[in-house]
């Protein structure tokens, strides 16, 4: 399949209001202000029933005093001793047996991975992330789950709350321990990790002497050499007259060849572990009148995430790109392309949709020659377009040799536009705005995996937050229920919205169970009456309920960030600060969260 991205901010963006939306730092205030003056509000009322209006107020207003007074007098040593219980407890309900299950897995994981993938690369980074994410956010949400509600049906929690303990303290340490027992666990999974995949893709190929083919003749002749077949595949070698040799892509992946005195020696493995940085540029569209359209053409709901193009027309793309120099780009520009194709019609399924590519000057109607291309489906096209090229002038249709990419086409601000069209009538290409970019530099990959399993680590903590939280006033499988039920939300939060807002059809749960056991088809309109009225009307109740509660949790799908390492894509610091932010927010409001209900519950007999 082909990585679809989102538009990716830059962390300001994200943080303070733009024309783009609101900004997180003031979404985060304004649904803490509103979910404040939500809990006064109810604590009042709940106060004023018990003990009247005037001493309900007085009770409140003491809460609150009560509780800044015991967060700024909050003492280190006191939190640390408690995360020590906490971790004290964890391991001896023997959580390492997590990291033993994992172990297990890896060790039968060749049974069922495919290891003659086109890119096994991605099956095995996609396999170690995905287990990793599951083995540590149900380890997150038993051990937080369990651990108070158990305490207190025990007795032990008496322990603690007779001494000069705050709740405060009680609730940050539990938080803290439990995250330091799955953050040693995840480091040794990601250590484990790391090595399996690593060893896993490593192979060796030697060349096959008696397979030399010669072709062609003078400076035309190259000569032709097979590979040993390993790892469920092999190589070409071909050597042109002047002595290059190059090796063609197998399976994701190349290697460099070097001549040993006249022997050739295949190096390992390149391009499987990678971690490219990508520039992106702003996407716009030209519609088949040539004019300018805010986007393609709706070729069906699956394939709404890209905008399609048709062939034979006017029709066309262009992203600008900013900050195209020669210092960014020394050896010309690395453009790379992950275009759909939708067909009307098969014509050679075999070879690729044919397109057009050129580039252009953003102030001036000139162009570089068009670069006929076909099209690399389900994968990556990757070029590289030389600093040395010809120049087309658009208006006389004059063309000037070796021209100057720089020079003739990069704006004097910096500003290059890189235009494709499909050039096969009948035929149609899709693209999204990350499916073009320049790469501009490659990171180290064990850096990005361990980016990605900081990643999984956040998701941890934002599980273990909320499951000490639910444990505060909710018994041990309550507060795994509520926990769970708030992870599900978050991975499903859009699909929750769709429902609730009627791009899902079907309806709500009401209206679902009742078409299961009718048998009645989610495109066909239920019969008016007063029953299918009344479902409706649940169903809208639900639905706005839980679209309220998905809007105040984390998303957790957000998060997973396995796509961009499997993919070779390296991890913007961008989007992992604002995914660091967001747990802080989090983390923080559920704290509080805890602790009020926590003071407010009676510990002792």
């Amino acid at each position: 399949m082909v990585i679809e991205k989102k538009e990716l901010l830059t962390f300001f963006e994200w943080l303070l209001p733009t024309d783009q939306g609101p900004g997180g730092l003031l979404t985060f205030l304004v649904v803490s202000v509103v979910l404040l003056l939500l809990g006064l509000v109810v604590s009042y009322v709940f106060c004023a029933v018990r003990r009247g209006p005037a001493e309900g107020f007085f009770a409140v207003a003491r809460g609150v005093y009560t509780g800044v007074v015991d967060f700024a007098n909050t003492s280190p040593r006191r939190v640390f001793a408690m995360a020590s219980l906490a971790i004290k407890e964890a391991i001896r309900r023997r959580v390492l047996i997590a990291f033993a299950v994992f172990v297990v897995v890896l060790l039968f994981a060749g049974w069922f991975l495919d290891v003659q993938s086109d890119h096994p690369a991605r099956i095995y980074i996609s396999f170690v992330l995905t287990a990793s994410t599951y083995l540590v956010l149900v380890l997150a949400l038993f051990l937080s789950a369990f651990s108070l509600p158990n305490d207190i049906k025990n007795r032990t929690i008496y322990t603690i709350v007779t001494k000069p303990v705050r709740a405060s303290e009680i609730v940050m340490g539990r938080i803290i321990g439990f995250v330091v027992i799955g953050t040693m666990l995840l480091t040794m999974m990601g250590v484990v990790s790391y090595f399996f995949v690593t060893r896993g893709l490593s192979h060796e190929h030697a060349v096959i002497l008696d397979s030399r083919q010669v072709q062609g003749e003078g400076k035309n002749q190259i000569e032709v050499w097979e590979t040993t077949f390993n790892s469920h595949h092999r190589h070409i070698i071909t050597r042109d007259s002047a002595g290059a040799a190059y090796v063609d892509s197998q399976m994701g992946h190349t290697h460099a060849v070097t001549d040993n005195g006249g022997e050739l020696v295949l190096g390992p493995p390149q391009g499987q572990l990678q971690a490219k940085v990508p520039i992106y540029g702003k996407l716009r569209f030209l519609d088949r009148a040539g004019k300018e359209a805010r986007e393609g053409i709706n070729v069906g709901n699956e394939w709404t995430y890209r905008s399609y193009i048709g062939g034979g027309s006017q029709a066309a793309t262009w992203w600008t790109f900013n900050n195209v120099t020669p210092e960014r780009f020394p050896n010309g520009l690395p453009i790379e392309l992950t275009l759909s194709v939708f067909r009307t019609h098969k014509g050679d399924i075999e070879r690729g949709v044919l397109g057009e590519l050129y580039l252009k000057n953003p102030d001036k109607n000139i162009t570089s020659e068009s670069d006929f291309f076909t099209s690399v489906e389900y994968g990556t096209d990757q070029k590289l377009i030389p600093r040395t090229l010809n120049i087309v002038d658009r208006d006389t249709g004059l063309t000037k040799k070796n021209g100057d990419l720089f020079t003739d086409l990069v704006s004097q601000d910096g500003r290059l536009e890189v235009w494709v069209k499909c050039a096969e009538p009948g035929q149609y290409f899709g693209m999204a705005q990350p499916d073009v970019y320049l790469r501009s530099a490659e990171r180290t990959f064990a850096f990005n995996f361990a980016k990605g399993y900081v990643s999984i680590w956040l998701q941890m903590v934002l599980v273990v937050a909320f499951g000490v939280m639910f444990s505060t006033f909710l018994s041990g499988s309550v507060t795994m229920l509520a926990t769970l039920a708030s992870l599900v939300l978050g991975y499903f939060a859009s699909f929750v919205v769709k429902v609730a807002t009627g791009e899902v059809l079907g309806g709500g749960p009401m209206e679902s169970f009742y078409r299961l056991f009718s048998q009645k088809n989610v495109s066909t309109e239920l019969d008016p009456s007063a029953s299918a009225s009344a479902m409706e009307n649940i169903d809208l109740v639900m639905m706005q309920t839980m679209q309220s509660v998905v809007y105040v949790l984390p998303s957790y799908r957000d998060f997973g960030t396995s796509h961009f390492v499997a993919y070779g894509f390296n991890i913007n610091g961008d989007l992992l600060a604002t995914h660091i932010a967001t747990t802080l927010s989090y983390g923080l409001a559920v704290t509080i969260i805890a602790y009020f209900a926590l003071k407010s519950r009676e510990l002792a007999a």
